[in-house]
């Protein structure tokens, strides 16, 4: 019997909205000491690429899928020295305000979230199904995370609370259902929450009332990008070892010039020689932006 081969990658078509981008820079390998993160704005830096119709898409409306393209801004890609760029999903940080179930269905248990709790950017995010697979990380009480923990989002709907009166003391009176109307709560179920049918009072950890929480997509995997910006590209060193250049004899200046036959760069060459002119030293200094332009290229050929 033959058996099929089944691709399950796709690229993501992920809005900018739903990245982070994070900046460390270092002057250079060796220094690890300083490590200061800065927060980009994906959405003003990252652009995504649509289909045209040569590509058989909806030119204009339909995105594609993970080809973006990345600005670099000049203000902080300014100096000399390696920029690691961290390109991930963006993270919802708020709490749980109650861990609770639904009235009509008391065994299906789940976290509800009040929307004045998260940040104003991401509340869009926050409705009826908005949140299914989504990625629920922890927090301890002194704001480390629980390393390697999660839950996966598998419902999301508005809910409201509920009182009902119980003969069981121990359990909690307040409850929820789900509600058609705008509401500031989120009842979100989670994976896996149930307990397994061999032990049914392990019942799985999915959080606590007031617990921090971090919620993030899981549209894409996170990117590092190492990106050093030097002094000399490949193109500057074949300047040197193979553009054109000249030297005038009688002011001793050296000159470089560029693919174009532009004035690159000039040096001064000159000798020094002691009392009994003796020749010690060749000399090749800069002339910085003190450039000689009488010293272009088609002039002294021509």
């Amino acid at each position: 019997m033959a058996t099929g081969t089944y691709g399950t990658i796709r690229p993501a078509d992920v809005s900018p909205e739903d990245i982070e981008i994070i900046l460390n820079y270092t002057p250079s390998r060796d220094n690890t000491t300083n490590f200061l993160l800065t927060r980009l704005d994906a959405q003003t830096l990252i652009t995504p690429y649509f289909n045209n119709s040569d590509t058989g898409g909806n030119a204009g409306v339909e995105i594609l899928g993970g080809l973006y393209n990345l600005k670099l801004p000049a203000d902080q890609f300014n100096a000399l020295g390696i920029y690691t760029l961290l390109i991930r999903p963006a993270q919802i940080r708020t709490q749980i305000l109650d861990c609770g179930v639904l009235s009509a269905l008391p065994n299906v248990k789940g976290i509800i979230i009040d929307l004045n709790a998260v940040p104003a950017q991401y509340r869009n995010k926050f409705v009826n199904q908005g949140l299914v697979g989504f990625r629920v990380e922890y927090l301890n009480s002194d704001g480390t995370k629980i390393p390697n923990f999660f839950r996966i989002i598998t419902s999301s709907f508005y809910c409201e609370p509920v009182i009902q009166n119980l003969t069981n003391t121990v359990q909690k009176a307040v409850r929820y259902r789900y509600t058609d109307t705008n509401t500031n709560l989120i009842f979100c179920t989670l994976s896996p929450s149930s307990s397994p049918t061999n032990k049914p009072n392990a019942t799985p950890y999915i959080g606590q009332p007031n617990q921090e929480i971090i919620i993030t997509n899981t549209f894409f995997n996170p990117i590092t990008l190492d990106i050093e910006i030097a002094e000399h590209d490949f193109s500057t060193l074949a300047i040197a070892l193979y553009g054109n250049q000249t030297k005038s004899i009688d002011d001793g200046i050296y000159t470089l010039y560029d693919t174009s036959n532009n004035i690159y760069r000039q040096y001064n060459l000159y000798e020094i020689r002691d009392q009994f002119n003796t020749l010690l030293y060749e000399v090749r200094q800069d002339r910085g932006n003190n450039i000689d332009f009488s010293k272009n290229f088609t002039n002294i050929t021509t």
